[in-house]
């Protein structure tokens, strides 16, 4: 009756990462952990954890000799995204 939700993207740490890569190109690490408010090391395992779903890519550089990540969205995850939400408005949307 009901598509099931993306359990992926029920953990709140995820959809906004997921949120906000919908909006940009790409985004660095440091930007993802302002916005979420989560330590590095939780975010490292949330982003870990969309990668492994391909859902987002994650690149490794450096920048002044310092460690830069950066995360963009994927076709597979503006899908999953999308269809969470419209599975999530299927829900919303029952007639009791």
């Amino acid at each position: 009756m009901f598509s099931p939700l993306d359990k992926l993207l029920i953990n709140p740490t995820r959809l906004i990462i997921m949120s906000v890569l919908t909006k940009v190109d790409n985004c660095d690490f440091n930007y993802l952990k302002k916005v979420t408010e989560t330590t590095q090391g939780n975010l490292s395992i949330q982003l870990k954890k969309l990668k492994e779903s391909h859902y987002i890519s994650i690149e490794k550089s450096f920048e002044n000799n310092y460690p830069k990540t950066s995360c963009s969205i994927t076709k597979i995850g503006v899908k999953a995204f999308e269809d969470h939400f419209t599975n999530l408005k299927n829900y919303q949307d029952l007639k009791l």
